[in-house]
Parts: C-alpha cells; structure tokens; sequence
C-alpha cells in the first residue's frame, strides 16, 4: 500500500472513530455510520484503483498547504533542485509548487522541479553513461534534501528523490551495497553547492513563491550567483 493511499486510510479511520464518539450526541445512528464507513471504503478503493491515487494525492496535499510552514519547506526544498539543477547545466524545464499545480499542466504526482532528463535516459538505454553524468543527476536529486538539511536541520521530503538515485544505481548495474553511500555523497555535494551559492538560493526562493516563469527564476540566479564559486561537478 502506497503512503497516499495509508495516509487517506489514516483519514478515513480519524473520521470514523470521531463520528463514533460524537454520534451519540448528534443523532447519528449506527446505519449512518456504516454508510459513512462503506462510503469512505469504496471512495479509498475508487482512487486507488481508478484514479492512480490522484484523488488522495491532491487531498493530502490540500490538507497540507493549508500550513505555512509546509508550504515554506516545498519551495525551499524544490528551489534546492532547481538551483542545483542550473549550476550543473541540467534544464530546468518547468516546476510546481502543490500537486493541484502539477495536475493542471498534466504533470503526475505531487509536483516538484521538471527537468530535461532525455539525454541520461538515452544514455542509460545504450549503456554508455558517464560517472560524471551519474554524479551530476543524483546531486540534483538529493538537493532537495540537502536544503531542508542545511535550513531546517532534518528532511521531512525527498522520499522519491531517494528512489530515483536508488533506481538509476540499479540500472547502471552499480552494487546495491553502494548504495547508502552514494545518497550521502551526493548530499553533501548539493550541501556545497547551496552553502556556496546562498544568494542566488534566496533569491531563487523569493522568485519562486511569486510563481516567477523558469526565465524569470534563472535570471534571478545569475543577477545573485557568486562568480568566483565554481561547481563542484565541473565539465
């Protein structure tokens, strides 16, 4: 079971157990209940099966931009990839900020930064894909977390960031055992990165909560960028 689908789960049995408890007090009778029970169940089912969990993704996300510190975590977090992405010369190609953005432009998921990933895939198909060009992906991948780190001192997301490093070790036919110790080089890759560029991190940030355009956005990263701080994962 997906952590959407546990999370609406989740949902489902909070509201159960306080209409259980509050029943009795506003006439709830225990058909109502298992109606509600039934109905929760066959909705929970409906968008696991039929919707790909949109329906749950889009409402744990609304439930959770309802706070400003979350909301204040996705663009510090996405903006770590973004701005890692442009100093690694990977495009970024578009990024959504909520999951109801991302279900707008047709994007799948929660949302995030969108890059332009067809040169790595075409190389992972040929079997030709340098390490540098691993070091580069997988930087920009755990950037997310590295910025949550750096801000907050632990990382509440990167959950599929994590995954996406894990699969392309898997693809490039790496040793599992490597694993482990690639996501925390890469980590402190992107810690680098940020920590160097902090100016053209925050202004980055403050581009990206007024729904700057990915133009908009690489213009404030340059007008902020510390000439002289090269990137570590240099051409």
């Amino acid at each position: 079971m997906n952590p959407i689908t546990l999370n609406l789960v989740a949902i489902a049995i909070f509201l159960t157990t306080m209409l259980s408890l509050l029943g009795p007090l506003v006439h709830v009778t225990p058909e109502l209940l298992g109606i509600t029970v039934a109905g929760l169940a066959g909705l929970i089912a409906v968008d696991r099966f039929g919707w790909q969990g949109l329906g749950g993704t889009l409402l744990i996300d609304w439930i959770a931009q309802q706070s400003p510190e979350y909301r204040q975590r996705i663009v510090q977090h996405e903006a770590g990839h973004f701005l890692t992405a442009h100093l690694l010369k990977i495009p970024v190609t578009d990024y959504y900020l909520s999951a109801w953005e991302a279900m707008r432009a047709g994007v799948p998921g929660s949302g995030g930064v969108q890059f332009d990933a067809s040169d790595i895939e075409a190389q992972v198909e040929q079997g030709k894909l340098p390490a540098q060009q691993v070091d580069r992906y997988c930087t920009v991948w755990m950037a997310g977390i590295a910025a949550e780190e750096l801000l907050y001192g632990t990382a509440q997301g990167g959950s599929d960031d994590r995954l996406k490093v894990q699969g392309l070790w898997q693809q490039i036919d790496r040793p599992p055992s490597e694993g482990p110790l690639k996501l925390r080089w890469s980590t402190l890759q992107a810690k680098t990165l940020l920590s160097k560029q902090e100016p053209a991190y925050q202004a980055l940030v403050k581009a990206m909560q007024s729904g700057a355009s990915v133009e908009t956005c690489t213009e404030a990263i340059e007008a902020h960028r510390v000439q002289d701080s090269e990137a570590v994962l240099s051409e």
